[in-house]
């Protein structure tokens, strides 16, 4: 019983992990090197991050500046990045490309807050999804019905903990996008 509790908690874990990783993708009118995270360079024919073939800095508030450690890739970051559809436009000097990342518009931001209530609740489902693998787990063990009922009231107390830390991880994200 004590195992599955333990199971059902790191995938609850994992679920928040996974969400608060998402919610850095969604951009919040700052500059921030999350949101090349997922972009893919094709160097010498071989996909390979962004993060691994420069260096991103942050130099004013609302820019991104990529640094190629070989100048030779600066033209591919730049095809990747604007293939990567992200938004931004790419700006090559000959040494760095520099993103300018654009103040958000209110319309912008709240469909930037309807992506992260999409991205809540998505997780708040997998929340279920694993409420409900342990309550079956739970249930296959050979022990009686009063210590089953246990089990399944201390899986519903992980996942209103969770639910809850939810709610607040999106609140946080709403009121970030919502701020000029």
């Amino acid at each position: 019983m004590e195992d599955i509790l333990l199971e059902t908690e790191e995938k609850m874990n994992s679920s928040i992990s996974n969400m608060e990783k998402r919610f850095t993708n969604i951009r919040a009118g700052r500059a921030n090197p999350a949101i090349l995270d997922d972009i893919m360079v094709s160097y010498y024919g071989v996909d390979t991050p962004i993060k691994q073939l420069a260096t991103i800095s942050i130099p004013e508030a609302r820019q991104l500046m990529i640094k190629p450690y070989d100048k030779g890739s600066l033209t591919d970051i730049e095809k990747a990045i604007y293939e990567a559809n992200i938004g931004l436009t790419p700006n090559n000097n000959g040494e760095v490309i520099i993103l300018n990342i654009p103040a958000l518009t209110e319309e912008t931001r709240k469909e930037y807050v309807k992506q992260a209530k999409t991205i809540g609740e998505e997780c708040r489902i997998a929340l279920r999804n694993i409420r409900q693998d342990a309550n079956n787990d739970i249930k296959k063990l050979e022990i009686s019905e009063d210590i089953i009922k246990e089990g399944q009231e201390a899986v519903q107390e992980l996942i209103n903990k969770y639910n809850k830390i939810v709610d607040e991880k999106t609140k946080e994200k709403e009121i970030e996008l919502m701020s000029v």
